[in-house]
């Protein structure tokens, strides 16, 4: 059952991080068990009686004090003797073109293989794409890693010296045999890889075979109280990055709205990347807000300033080889009424009298990202775009989220184009309705992943079933073996019935304890214990480590790929991380995170949870195959865009404001390269598709329009076009 039961279950000595060259065998990509029969050689592998025939030092006699050189080779006797001048000069100039063989050989082949080849291979589409005439870009002043003067090292592995944008170092560690490339001349290189199991960014990632060990990084464009609480802490009346922005903005003598651009290029740096990259992790899954492209009037958010972080996150994701599931975690108008979309309330996408006019927006800003991440340069780097974070499907309805998916669907599609290798994956949250009931979606789509936020501490259970119960085989109590039965058969049977299925969140929280988890405003929690116990790790026994560890390798195992939420936790004004149990990094240093992701492979079975499994194959139009692209007519007509109903808006969806398509397009910015790189490196213009020249949504004139974001069973203004 699980992923254990689909993949290669490593030998236990894999649960010691190993250097670099020992154990290479161990380190190799877990595969899929059903692929364990293939009878495949090894890439270098030598026929036995081959090499003996190779070894010719048995063939010399053992004294040679009386044998002529002619005899000892089999040579004519008459052959003349050259002598030793002249024979030494001709040896040492064969000798010298033999070097100079070998120095080729070893330097241009690599070289070919490694650089020029796959550049050879890419689609030179968009090498030469004008944006759009109606655009104008933020500004991005940070390149992908370009800062580094050329005299330095481009590469590296465990142990060699990273020097960062500002001149400063740090040492490189991974046990797992990832490299980091970086090169100033050759900036979007994707030869890196953060470990030996994991491909290259220049090759292809294989679902169903290659494993997903992420993480995500919240908390860094899209604020939440818990993930940075000294933030909230200090403006105690925020309750959102709605309210933290508006108080900030008013604080001038402070910092101002500035603090969070301060936040954006403080909270995650470059050690934290590579640092991920050595915790034998592969992907990250990177929340981004709609206002790195913009705002509108009377919102408060700091506006196209996160973009320039967000692209230098990417260039160190490429530098450390580690892939990108960017996420849209922001919707205008709220898609859920969760802190974490930007307002706490209640959801206005799809929802209320701007229902269809903010989903008008959030298709524009879908637009825009994939045509940024489409381009040659950030394909390989962003191979995932999840386009709506947690959209509450409860309260919008199954039709009308559908119709928006199939109406992103065509759009995406219609710019990156179809089948595999044209654009990212498109990830789609399940809404929180649960993995068996979105069997059988849009069948004949290209390329939906389903992404799906499996959580204990949010179930409204008192949560006392003991985790501390030693160190030994029945560490975590019944915690582990209830994240199995849980999890993991829904699991497989999404992957056989849907399609790509991740956990794109859970955490080791067990319980709703942290501080702000459950918001700023001390909302109750359902844990039936003492919070006090869980909000500070350093007084926390073996037993408790051990448990956590077993649950969250249980966790892991059930999910077959997934991201934690988080990777990091902001200490808070008490100086110490208060949601410990949401920190992998905090997690990783302190023994309840698994040092090797690859150990949690079989917790499942180890605990004698079985039932049904997944064969690794998905079919031919879910990866991209044959017949990717193909929604069938009767599905497309059920889910017509717009929808003609939209929940509490009072009104047919045909009677609600919309916005016409004539506005200023806003595209992202390419990064700006240092005079260390050559003028000759092609950046993008940040718009693929040169025939995707429509205008953005924009109010029509003379029209007038409700609180965007509070429009729910308000007046229906007079259809307006």
């Amino acid at each position: 059952m699980s992923g254990s039961t689909t993949y290669d279950t490593p030998e236990a000595a894999m649960r010691t991080a190993l250097p670099v060259d020992a154990g290479r065998d161990l380190l190799d990509r877990p595969s899929a068990s059903f692929l364990a029969g293939d009878n495949i050689a090894p890439r270098e592998s030598i026929n036995p009686q081959l090499q003996s025939s190779m070894n010719t030092s048995g063939n010399f006699p053992s004294d040679t004090s009386n044998t002529s050189r002619s005899e000892l080779h089999g040579y004519p006797e008459k052959i003349p003797v050259k002598t030793p001048g002249k024979r030494r000069t001709l040896l040492l100039i064969l000798f010298g073109i033999s070097i100079v063989i070998v120095v080729v050989l070893l330097v241009v082949l690599p070289v070919y293989f490694t650089v020029i080849k796959p550049k050879l291979h890419q689609n030179s589409q968009a090498d030469s794409i004008p944006a759009p005439a109606s655009i104008t870009t933020p500004a991005s002043d940070n390149g992908p890693n370009t800062n580094v003067p050329n005299s330095l090292p481009t590469t590296g592995g465990d142990g060699s010296t990273i020097t960062k944008d500002d001149g400063s170092t740090f040492t490189y560690k991974n046990a797992f045999g990832g490299f980091w490339v970086s090169d100033p001349s050759d900036p979007f290189n994707n030869n890196a890889r953060p470990n030996s199991w994991t491909p290259p960014l220049n090759q292809s990632w294989t679902w169903g075979k290659d494993r997903v060990y992420g993480v995500n990084l919240g908390g860094l464009f899209v604020l939440e109280p818990f993930i940075v609480p000294a933030l909230f802490q200090k403006y105690p009346e925020a309750v959102d990055e709605w309210t933290l922005s508006t108080l900030m903005r008013a604080d001038t003598a402070n910092g101002g709205i500035n603090q969070l651009e301060d936040h954006y290029n403080t909270f995650i740096t470059e050690e934290d990347i590579a640092e991920i990259a050595g915790a034998g992790l592969n992907w990250i899954r990177l929340p981004v807000p709609f206002w790195a492209i913009e705002t509108w009037p009377g919102e408060p958010f700091l506006a196209q300033t996160s973009w320039k972080y967000i692209e230098r996150l990417l260039g160190w994701c490429r530098k450390y080889g580690l892939r990108v599931m960017l996420d849209l975690h922001t919707i205008p108008g709220s898609q859920n009424g969760y802190n974490h979309s930007g307002k706490l309330g209640r959801p206005n996408f799809l929802n209320g009298v701007m229902g269809i006019a903010n989903a008008q927006r959030a298709l524009e800003y879908i637009r825009v990202f994939t045509e940024f991440i489409t381009q040659n340069q950030y394909k390989d780097v962003v191979p995932a775009f999840g386009i709506v974070n947690e959209a509450l499907l409860s309260t919008i309805g199954r039709s009308q989220l559908t119709s928006f998916y199939l109406q992103a669907h065509t759009m995406i599609r219609g710019i990156t184009g179809v089948g595999k290798g044209n654009g990212p994956y498109i990830s789609i949250h399940d809404g929180f309705s649960g993995l068996s009931s979105w069997e059988g979606f849009l069948a004949g789509s290209d390329r939906i992943i389903l992404d799906t936020h499996p959580y204990f501490a949010f179930d409204g259970s008192p949560a006392l079933s003991p985790i501390d119960t030693g160190t030994g085989d029945n560490a975590g109590g019944d915690w582990p073996t209830n994240a199995c039965n849980r999890w993991a058969a829904g699991f497989n049977e999404s992957r056989s019935n849907f399609g790509v299925t991740v956990a794109g969140e859970f955490s080791n929280g067990i319980n709703d304890c942290g501080l702000f988890l459950k918001g700023t405003s001390g909302a109750s929690v359902s844990y039936g214990g003492n919070c006090d116990d869980w909000q500070d790790s350093s007084k926390w026994s073996d037993g408790t480590k051990a448990g956590l560890l077993k649950f969250a390798m249980a966790s892991m195992d059930a999910f077959g790929d997934w991201f934690f939420w988080t990777w990091k936790i902001g200490n808070s004004t008490a100086g110490i991380v208060e949601s410990p149990l949401w920190s992998y990094q905090l997690g990783l240093q302190n023994g309840w995170i698994p040092i090797d992701p690859r150990t949690a492979l079989g917790t499942c079975a180890s605990l004698g949870v079985s039932g049904p499994e997944f064969n690794g194959n998905f079919q031919s139009w879910q990866t991209g195959g044959l017949g990717a692209g193909t929604i069938a007519p009767s599905s497309t007509s059920s889910f017509p865009w717009p929808p003609a109903t939209i929940s509490n808006a009072g009104a047919a969806g045909s009677q609600l404001p919309t916005y016409t398509p004539t506005g200023t397009v806003v595209t992202l910015a390419p990064p700006t390269l240092t005079a260390s790189a050559t003028a000759s490196i092609d950046v993008g213009n940040g718009w693929f598709d040169s025939q995707d020249a429509s205008g953005a949504p924009t109010p029509v004139a003379g029209c007038t329009y409700p609180d965007s974001w509070n429009a729910i069973d308000v007046a229906v203004p007079p259809v307006c076009s």
